[in-house]
This record gives C-alpha cells, sequence and structure tokens, in this order.
C-alpha cells in the first residue's frame, strides 16, 4: 500500500478597527483568507513528504536542518525533499528572537536572495512560506541546509513544518 499525503495551508487574518464618535461608532473590518491546497504527489500543487517537530535550541545555539537525507517523518522514514513546497516556522518563545537562513556552508538559499540572507522570527511571532506549484529546490550536499538559531539571552522552543516533494 502507498503512502498518500494531502496538505491544506490556510491563513486567516479577521481585524476590526473601531474609531469611538459620539453617536456613531464606525469600523473597518477586515477578513481575508488565502489558501493552497496540496494533492498527494510530487508534481504541480502535490506533495509527498512532511517533517514536523517541536525542536529546543540553548541560550545562543543554532542548528542547521539537513533536507536531503537526515530528518525522518512521524514512522521513522528518512525524508529527502527535493523540493519544498511549504515551509512554517513558529518562534514558541515569549523572548528569544530567532534567525532562518545563513547556514555556513551547503545552503538551502533558493527562497532567499542569497545564501548569507535570514529572516529574523520575533519572540511568539511566526514565517510561513509556500511555493505551491514549483516549490523551492533543495540540493543534496550543496544546497540542503536549513540554518535555525537562537539568539543570546534565554533557551529557545520552536515548531517547524515542512512539506515538500522527494521528487
Amino acid at each position: 500500500m502507498a503512502d498518500t499525503l494531502t496538505s491544506l495551508l490556510r491563513l486567516l487574518i479577521v481585524a476590526t478597527k473601531v474609531k469611538d464618535l459620539d453617536i456613531n461608532d464606525p469600523r473597518d473590518a477586515l477578513s481575508k483568507e488565502y489558501e493552497t491546497q496540496l494533492a498527494s504527489g510530487t508534481g504541480s500543487s502535490q506533495a509527498d513528504l512532511i517533517f514536523h517537530d517541536t525542536r529546543s535550541l540553548a541560550d545562543g545555539a543554532s542548528e542547521d536542518l539537513d533536507l536531503a537525507g537526515v530528518l525522518a517523518d512521524a514512522f521513522g522514514a528518512t525524508l529527502t525533499f527535493a523540493k519544498v513546497k511549504a515551509l512554517i516556522i513558529k518562534n514558541n518563545s515569549a523572548t528569544q528572537t530567532l534567525s532562518v537562513g545563513g547556514a555556513s556552508a551547503n545552503q538551502f538559499v533558493n527562497w532567499v536572495g542569497d545564501a548569507t540572507d535570514i529572516i529574523k522570527i520575533a519572540p511568539s511571532g511566526f514565517f510561513a512560506l509556500t511555493g505551491p506549484l514549483a516549490g523551492y529546490a533543495v540540493t543534496a550536499a550543496t544546497g540542503d541546509k536549513l540554518k535555525v538559531a537562537n539568539s543570546a539571552g534565554a533557551g529557545a522552543t520552536y515548531d517547524i513544518i515542512i512539506i515538500g516533494t522527494s521528487a
């Protein structure tokens, strides 16, 4: 029996601003939803691999996540991503900033402009990247390391979800 993976990625934004006036309180209400569905497979708008974990980093520590042949799924199978279709990182710390990207070697970089580029995830913030059609290519041994670094001051935990394809 073959493995299958189906994914629904949804970002919902609901915001209301109210201007307090004497008789009438005008409102500006926004409700916006962005959604991507991925069927099982390795083509456009498809995925067949998922990695998810809650990870810990000591004060000032960092780790390089190898996207090609080191991470394991929930069933213990080693994952070798060829493309990343979604990357979500949630910073669970209320005080620490996480930096993502800029590994010292073999950087997974085609989602940023340069190998040294990083994005910072503020305390309690999250970062979400999707590329449902073509995805972001992972090149084993030369372009497969995703660095996550914790700022100095205290330990931090983060949730990470990577959805992608094996081909």
